[in-house]
């Protein structure tokens, strides 16, 4: 006990000593330097793409890059994504893509994984509205077998009955999933009021369209989608540009269509009349929320002034929807909003979960942000901020060649020159705001939105009067 009281003394005569020796070394201490302004943003260097076009119609666009001993293919298909899915097989183009490496004529599923990983690399492919992408990796070494096996995949999927009857179970058991979680079912409903009947709107599979899916389809499918004059590839990587055109002829050269081409996709609708929907989710406890309406194709002049736009009203973190939802309200985790653009038309989509009684609330502040948008000039500092934003992450998300291969392939199926790949960082610092406005205007009136909100009709249906008459349904 004396030796606590001891310490106990001697700490508190000692106290006044310290706080004065660190108030002086405080005063002392050089204040903290400003943080250094950013530097300015910097353009993607614009490659030197050569191109060629086969005697089948195929084009090839050519990337040598310096760096790691890797080459990427990229091999877009316009025309076999979702729009080409009949009304009655709606996002079978999802099983198509997804089974183009699960066996050919010549290798099943575990040959052509263990003949992509003894090449040091991987062949995958993925769908979108426009169309199918195939892509391979490898070795700089391998870049020929590479070719020849991306070559295989793409022309001679095999659709084995195995294989097909195993995708099959497995998409019926993800849609049951998703048909659980209220935001699939919102998303399906907003597509549906924006597109309508046009293909765009057919990204969600049905029961009904996987089960009546199967092998025979699938390859009569494929050989009307996957056309050499309908696609492009993309090499880039440690390779001349005179090798890979010997590898793209080598392995692309002999591929010849099959049948007549199906027809092109038609434009999606510019308009559309706006709907009020409410999704039955009884007991639900918040409210998940879609805004839509009709937007604009990628090659529009918008496009650049869109995506800026889109990303100060509700494209990240610091969009004003989330701050003011999200930050400032606390609605919810998150909110978002912007444009989709597609090869023959887009989408406005905004959304959010959010709880049952700020249901109403939270509908009125998207539409203030969205009026905003269109009625007001955006400050200096905050244009800045996003343009930075904007131009960073594309340049960061360009920097690998797998990336830039990608980009050029994706813009090609959405109608975008190669140029473009180069030319949006100085076109996103050129935007005005005057031009955020009028996008604002053009994309964003509130009175153009159509309205989707999943949740339980007792604990919300009040609150949605002040925006119209909803139709209430359980689908």
């Amino acid at each position: 006990m004396k030796k606590l009281i001891l310490a106990v003394a001697i700490s508190t005569l000692c106290a006044p000593m310290l706080h004065a020796q660190t108030a002086a070394a405080t005063a002392a201490a050089p204040a903290a330097s400003p943080v250094p302004p950013y530097g300015a943003d910097k353009p993607l260097p614009v490659p030197k793409i050569g191109r060629k076009t086969l005697a089948n119609g195929l084009e090839v666009w050519v990337v040598p890059r310096a760096g790691l001993p890797r080459v990427d293919f990229v091999l877009a298909v316009r025309g076999a994504g979702y729009a080409a899915d009949d009304a009655r097989h709606p996002a079978m183009a999802s099983l198509l893509a997804n089974l183009l490496n699960e066996g050919t004529a010549r290798r099943d599923s575990r040959a052509i994984a263990e003949a992509a990983q003894g090449m040091g690399g991987s062949v995958a492919a993925s769908t979108s509205n426009d169309g199918i992408t195939v892509y391979g990796n490898a070795l700089a070494s391998s870049a020929a077998p590479m070719a020849a096996l991306l070559a295989e995949v793409a022309r001679e999927p095999a659709f084995p009955d195995e294989e097909v009857k195993l995708a099959k179970t497995n998409a019926l058991q993800a849609l049951k999933a998703a048909e659980a979680r209220p935001g699939f079912r919102a998303d399906r409903a907003i597509s549906r009021a924006v597109y309508g009947d046009h293909p765009y709107s057919r990204t969600t599979a049905t029961a009904e369209s996987i089960n009546s899916t199967d092998a025979a389809l699938l390859r009569a499918e494929h050989a009307k989608r996957f056309r050499p004059e309908r696609s492009l590839l993309v090499i880039t990587g440690r390779i001349k540009e005179a090798e890979a055109m010997k590898l793209a002829a080598a392995a692309f050269g002999s591929w010849k269509a099959s049948g007549p081409a199906l027809p092109e996709t038609p434009a999606a609708p510019a308009a559309a009349p706006p709907q009020r929907l409410l999704l039955e989710r009884a007991g639900s406890v918040q409210s998940t929320l879609r805004l839509g309406r009709p937007g604009a194709a990628a090659s529009v002049e918008d496009h650049v002034p869109l995506r800026l736009a889109s990303t100060i009203l509700g494209g990240g973190f610091s969009s004003r929807v989330n701050l003011n939802l999200r930050e400032e309200k606390g609605y919810t985790y998150g909110a978002s909003a912007g444009a989709r653009m597609s090869r023959n038309g887009g989408a406005i989509i905004g959304g959010a979960d959010v709880r049952n009684e700020v249901t109403g609330a939270a509908l009125g502040e998207y539409f203030k942000e969205y009026r905003k948008l269109g009625t007001e000039l955006v400050g200096d500092e905050e244009m800045s901020m996003n343009k930075r934003y904007v131009a960073g992450s594309y340049l960061i998300t360009n920097q690998l060649q797998g990336s830039v291969a990608a980009t050029l392939a994706g813009n090609w199926l959405v109608g975008l020159p190669p140029e473009f790949l180069g030319s949006f960082v100085p076109k996103i610092q050129k935007v005005s705001a005057a031009q955020v406005r009028e996008m604002g205007r053009k994309y964003f009136a509130p009175e153009s939105q159509s309205i989707v909100v999943v949740g339980d009709k007792a604990a919300v249906a009040e609150q949605l009067k002040e925006f119209g008459e909803f139709t209430v349904t359980d689908k």
